[in-house]
């Protein structure tokens, strides 16, 4: 996986995770326990499992709280890869979580993640006060 570069070595990690280890319940189990592990790839996939378990609309684990407050102190700290699905999550949090919401959107103004990012028509930006804000509009007149 490393051999290949940085943005395929992603979406391969990315898909490996939605379509082989999210599959069965002990690869499950190993993919949550990887939140700390050495390996910055292990890492994005901790952050994304946990996202895709909010925009899929599976019934999160109670944890959201705990990871919130971690993404908040550690975001800035980690490998970009793994800051992408950290943010990604705390997009999703504030998608769905009302109650939290406003906190991911000030996330996103302090850190200014992908404030600058271009995204093609139609996409969606990664900037968390703009992801949430089309995310949950989308929703709302749906």
């Amino acid at each position: 996986m490393l051999t290949h570069p940085f943005n395929e070595r992603n979406n391969l990690m990315d898909w490996l995770m939605a379509n082989q280890l999210a599959k069965d319940k002990k690869t499950i189990a190993l993919m949550e326990s990887w939140k700390d592990s050495d390996s910055a790839l292990q890492r994005r996939i901790f952050w994304y499992y946990q996202a895709r378990l909010r925009w899929t609309g599976q019934t999160p684990p109670d944890n959201t709280e705990d990871l919130l407050s971690f993404i908040e102190a550690d975001i800035m700290k980690e490998e970009p890869e793994v800051k992408w699905a950290m943010n990604f999550l705390a997009g999703w949090i504030g998608v769905y979580d009302e109650k939290m919401r406003a906190r991911c959107i000030k996330l996103g103004e302090r850190t200014e993640l992908y404030k600058d990012e271009v995204v093609a028509k139609g996409c969606t930006p990664s900037y968390l006060p703009e992801f949430i804000t089309i995310e949950v509009n989308k929703r709302q007149n749906s």
